[in-house]
């Protein structure tokens, strides 16, 4: 299984401009999805485009190149992250690096232009994950820009037209993202799920849900309960692999942040006992995804072997952490 993750593919955007800590974060993300010692892309499958590169044409060529190449690999997985300002004026619009508020038609990327791109993505797992309205901690150029918006609505809908497609944004729409060292806190967390924190089980692979999850419950966590992110999940009937964590191997390897970050290699495994409960609170929160993905169906709808099968598998791994815990604490 060690490897390259041969079918994962990325397109990884970070504005620049007024917002600095948009490039590292980008950058951060790219260099993980493309380490041999971690996710394994192949080099060529991740295209970074970060400051002047990050411009509305760039930004709009790396995601049709996206499109081919997932075209011709019909087992690819794409991942398209972007970070910078989000706006809605009432049109959505996701801002470029260029972007001009005199002429957005031309300068930034609107959530109908992005959702076309989108939906010519012919992969049956496609990821997107959107760090925006990065205005605590810095500057608040949020505001003087208008209404956030954290996801563009054209995508929401998009969700409801296919199978195998989840948005994960930074924040809701009236909080913003808060910056951190060395990278902002929704970043930050995306890193270390993408590197084996947080999975639910060690099998090699980081998984869409397992990223979720984690990001779900580690922002809010940092930020005090003021940030939380948005994910959305449509018609997922598999908990998918994104990537390898540590290029196959089944022991995650840690990240070590610099002095005064938020995370330390130490985070994992920790003792066994808060592992255990670890683990736990990723499967709870994983029964809840499946119970709500199961009762979108009516009765004259059959619900899909696959999701009945977490389900089970679930509970079963649920009943067994709380049995060897229950074990440990018993005198």
């Amino acid at each position: 299984m060690e490897g390259q993750f041969q079918h994962g593919y990325a397109v990884v955007i970070g504005a620049g401009a007024d917002l600095p800590v948009t490039i590292d974060d980008a950058a951060a993300v790219s260099s993980l999805l493309r380490d041999p010692t971690r996710c394994a892309y192949p080099p060529d499958h991740v295209a970074l485009l970060t400051g002047e590169d990050a411009s509305r044409s760039h930004v709009l060529a790396a995601l049709d190149s996206l499109v081919q190449q997932t075209g011709a690999d019909p087992e690819a997985t794409a991942v398209v992250y972007f970070s910078g300002h989000g706006l809605e004026l009432p049109e959505s619009y996701l801002m470029p690096f260029g972007y001009r508020l005199d002429d957005l038609r031309n300068t930034a990327l609107s959530g109908k232009e992005f959702n076309e791109r989108l939906r010519a993505i012919q992969a049956r797992k496609v990821v997107i994950l959107l760090d925006t309205c990065h205005a605590a901690g810095q500057a608040d150029a949020k505001a003087a820009l208008g209404a956030p918006s954290p996801v563009p609505p054209e995508v929401l809908n998009e969700l409801q037209r296919g199978s195998g497609r989840v948005v994960i944004a930074s924040s809701r729409k009236d909080e913003v993202s808060y910056a951190g060292q060395p990278h902002s806190v929704f970043t930050t967390a995306l890193l270390e799920a993408f590197s084996g924190y947080g999975v639910f089980e060690p099998d090699g692979y980081a998984r869409v849900l397992d990223l979720a999850m984690y990001v779900g419950r580690m922002v809010p966590e940092r930020t005090g309960d003021r940030q939380h992110p948005i994910i959305k999940v449509a018609n997922l009937e598999e908990n998918y692999a994104l990537a390898f964590y540590a290029a196959g191997a089944a022991q995650p390897k840690g990240l070590d942040w610099p002095a005064g970050g938020m995370s330390k290699a130490a985070d994992w495994p920790g003792s066994q006992a808060e592992t255990w409960m670890r683990m736990l609170a990723n499967y709870r929160d994983n029964l809840l995804l499946i119970e709500e993905r199961m009762s979108e169906y009516v009765e004259y709808q059959e619900i899909p072997l696959q999701l009945v099968k977490n389900k089970r598998s679930t509970l079963a791994q649920i009943n067994d952490l709380e049995a060897r815990l229950k074990q440990r604490d018993t005198p």
